[in-house]
């Protein structure tokens, strides 16, 4: 110490503790430290703690401890429940899970308990459901937040566990069992101080096994890899810091693959038919089509290759051939392999290119020697599960008029484990303009390919969409069948599109070629550009050369600025001007609210108050404001709305004068950037919620469905664009059944059932001050009448309500975040 003082006299104590560090005087740094801190504020602070902490724990115990072990904190009848849990009567060891948030908290058995510092948590818990997550939240002195947490993926009956990092003292811990219903019972948990040096020791070799599923994120990386390949490396004080940042990918967004684990074992599985079953429902096939699998071929791995067409041949749906069109692979185990195959089985069929032509012709080169009635696409690397062909012959026998079916699909990592699954909804042309959302299993009629001469050269990378798009204009939206099962696995190898996206960028100019060229068939004014995530597009309708008037209805009562702030934002903000605003009046008797009507219709002579002087019933205010409005287009917009993008109203407006849509809804944002509209999602709650609710407003959502145009069963009227003729048509708003809730709900289904597609987009963007001016139902009277929309809404709908076209039967109806249906709901 005097050493360094007497080099450096005019550095701070926090200096000289990290000179000492530096030179690695571990046991001076620590007192330096220790007489920094307690002067220290944050957040310098909290980076001397974790240096403190890191010499303490490298240093290891006082001499008088080196016999003891680290004291192994069994907290297993330590727990406190504190929501959505019951006691098990029926077992005293089990606790029931009532909701999907349980949880217990941890209360530490003595003062500063759980100090800063290295711990290995360890859990066994037996729980009706296989695949669980637990859920760990620290509490640092602040309360508990998301950012201090951690999670811990397990087996029921299998001990997990992992390495954590307290990085400053603990008070208490939460402690989250699981994040869905059922009954399950602790049997162990136990959190366990160790020494920096083993936690190091525990992570790397965890990582080192998993070492496929490891995405490095930083530049520690290279140190990470030498540690892997037992080479020496420097400075390890530093180097544990990055090991956990790496260490945490082990368990970042398991929750979603250990719901989909869970509904594989538990959903899945139980609906697949036996052998005998298949066997028999083949037999009893009135209809028993053979499936020309068709597949192009290119240098692919052989191990990968092997596995595609062993998928094919493992088919429980015996009627199909495999057609195989190698595009001149210079790799000699391909022609090796291939050959074996056909020579196997007579139903592999295989054509060899004298010359490389890309995707397209290789397609066509395997189509040409395709005989069956139908026709299945397949990538040279990815599997299709036993019962594909299967599930698809159901349904050509079920759908026997229709030209073209496509599956769900999920991903395989390196060791064939699935993930992602793409739950899609059912024929939806907007959503398939933005996405290529249909993608795999596809499987066209063989004459419809034959018709549009197969696959178009020059749109490689998008050849799939434009085969779909060529197709589209002879065939009916009811021949477009989804099979909601999944029935095809991407691989997730190095250039593969399953992988990331980024890896095929020329993917998305060939995307954009193919809807140009569909649309100059179409309308030669309609526009298509990229959209804002990679891989998806932006379609631009065009506005007829006079652009029709649009009158927007804002039903209000008092609250000036409120209103006020609406209708300033539409005027001030919005690039389409040929619309009337209509203030719906019903009551207002503030003097700063009438005097702010009679300020407005002298301001701008497009703004028009008419007074409804009747109790309040939103259905009917509406109603009365579309008998005086004078547009051609009805505009419903709550007074809490306020513009965000100058384009909402000609984006909205674009789309509303289609002839083949009916409502129009728009992106719709709390005050504090998350989503409060999405588009309407039926059966959610009982009748409807919104999509994505309460999502951040960067967040791109279920495959990118947030940014997105898509047909969607419903919008929200706080702002909704519909032509009048189509109000008119199906009655208008219902004003003695629905005066408040879900009147919106059932216009659009209304419209719906009128033949019209009702549409989202994100292009429209606006803030939605819900319920303000209005208020919560806070009396017996409010819930009352709520109830009995409910009720009149279930009666009315029924089972339209059940099944949403447009949202997977595979995702939950328990919330509106798009996730995974849980086992325990089915």
């Amino acid at each position: 110490m005097k050493l360094i003082t007497q080099t450096h006299p005019t550095e701070s104590k926090l200096t000289c503790a990290n000179a000492a560090f530096k030179n690695k005087d571990f046991e001076l740094a620590i007192v330096l430290y220790e007489d920094a801190l307690k002067h220290s504020k944050e957040p310098i602070r909290s980076n001397i703690l974790f240096n403190l902490n890191l010499l303490k724990k490298r240093l290891g115990p006082s001499p008088a401890a080196t016999k003891a072990k680290p004291e192994k904190r069994d907290i297993t009848n330590n727990l406190v429940p504190i929501k959505h849990l019951e006691p098990d009567f029926d077992d005293s060891e089990y606790w029931k899970s009532v909701g999907d948030d349980p949880h217990f908290h941890i209360k530490p058995k003595q003062e500063r308990y759980f100090e800063a510092g290295w711990y290995q948590i360890e859990l066994l818990v037996e729980s009706s459901r296989r695949t669980n997550l637990a859920k760990f939240y620290l509490n640092y002195g602040d309360g508990y937040s998301e950012k201090n947490t951690f999670s811990l993926p397990y087996n029921s009956k299998k001990l997990a566990k992992r390495i954590v990092y307290f990085k400053e003292y603990c008070s208490e811990i939460r402690f989250d069992p699981k994040e869905s219903q059922g009954r399950f019972r602790v049997i162990g948990l136990h959190i366990t101080p160790v020494a920096v040096a083993d936690a190091e020791d525990i992570m790397l070799q965890e990582m080192l096994s998993q070492r496929t599923k490891v995405k490095l994120k930083d530049s520690a990386s290279y140190k990470i890899q030498m540690k892997f390949e037992k080479r020496a490396y420097s400075n390890k004080f530093i180097l544990v810091e990055h090991i956990f940042y790496n260490y945490q990918e082990l368990f970042t967004g398991r929750s979603d693959s250990i719901a989909y684990e869970d509904w594989i074992e538990c959903i899945e599985k139980p609906s697949l038919p036996t052998a005998e079953q298949v066997n028999l429902n083949i037999i009893n096939l009135s209809i028993k089509p053979v499936i020309s699998v068709v597949m192009p071929v290119f240098n692919t791995d052989e191990q990968y290759l092997s596995l595609c067409i062993d998928s094919v041949i493992a088919q429980t749906y015996p009627h199909w051939e495999l057609c195989i069109a190698d595009d001149a692979s210079p790799k000699p185990h391909v022609r090796r392999l291939l050959e074996a195959y056909a020579a196997k089985d007579a139903r592999i069929r295989v054509v060899f290119r004298k010359e490389n032509g890309h995707i397209s012709h290789a397609s066509n080169s395997a189509l040409e020697i395709a005989h069956g009635e139908f026709v299945a696409l397949l990538d040279h690397d990815d599997a299709l599960p036993d019962y594909a062909l299967y599930f698809i012959a159901l349904a050509i026998n079920a759908n026997p008029d229709a030209q073209f079916f496509y599956s769900d699909e999920d991903k395989l990592d390196q060791n064939g484990a699935r993930f992602e699954p793409n739950f899609k909804s059912d024929w939806n042309p907007d959503l398939f303009y933005s996405q290529n959302y249909v993608s795999h299993l596809g499987v066209y009629r063989r004459e419809l390919l034959n018709r549009i001469n197969g696959f178009r050269p020059g749109v490689e990378g998008s050849q799939d969409q434009d085969l779909l798009l060529r197709c589209l204009p002879h065939v009916r939206h009811d021949q477009i069948i989804h099979v909601p099962r999944v029935l095809y696995h991407w691989r997730m190898v190095e250039g593969s599109t399953a992988l990331a996206s980024g890896e095929k960028s020329y993917t998305m100019n060939a995307g954009v070629k193919a809807l140009q060229d569909y649309f100059l068939t179409v309308n030669p004014r309609i526009s298509v550009e990229p959209g804002q995530v990679p891989n998806t597009y932006r379609v631009r309708w065009p506005l007829p050369e006079s652009p029709p008037l649009v009158s927007l209805l804002i039903p209000t009562r008092d609250r000036r600025a409120l209103t006020e702030t609406c209708v300033r934002s539409i005027i001030d903000r919005s690039t389409y001007t040929n619309y009337e605003i209509l203030i719906l009046d019903n009551g207002s008797v503030e003097s700063e609210t009438l005097e702010f009507f009679e300020q407005i219709q002298k301001e701008d002579r497009r703004v028009r108050v008419l007074r409804y002087d009747c109790p309040f019933n939103y259905s009917a205010i509406n109603n009365f404001g579309v008998l005086h409005a004078r547009g051609v287009v009805i505009g419903l917009v709550n007074n809490d709305i306020e513009v965000i993008s100058p384009e909402w109203l000609t984006e909205m407006l674009s789309h509303a004068i289609r002839p083949d849509i009916g409502c129009v809804g728009a992106k719709l944002y709390y005050s504090n950037d998350t989503l409060q509209h999405g588009g309407v999602v039926c059966g959610i709650g009982g009748v409807a919620g919104h999509s994505h609710k309460y999502f951040a407003r960067s967040n791109t959502g279920y495959f990118s469905r947030l940014f997105l145009t898509q047909t969607m069963s419903a919008v929200t009227a706080a702002c909704l664009l519909v032509r009048r003729d189509v109000y008119e048509k199906v009655g208008g708003l219902d004003e003695t059944n629905l005066k408040i809730a879900f009147n919106d709900v059932d216009f659009c289904l209304k419209v719906r059932e009128a033949g019209y597609r009702n549409l989202w987009t994100p292009y429209a963007e606006l803030y939605h001050y819900e319920s303000i001016s209005r208020g919560i139902e806070d009396t017996l009277a409010k819930q009352e009448r709520f109830g009995g929309e409910v009720e009149f809404m279930q009666k009315k709908w029924g089972d339209l309500l059940k099944i949403d076209p447009y949202y997977s039967p595979n995702l939950t109806k328990d919330r509106e975040d798009f996730s995974i249906t849980s086992s325990d709901h089915v």
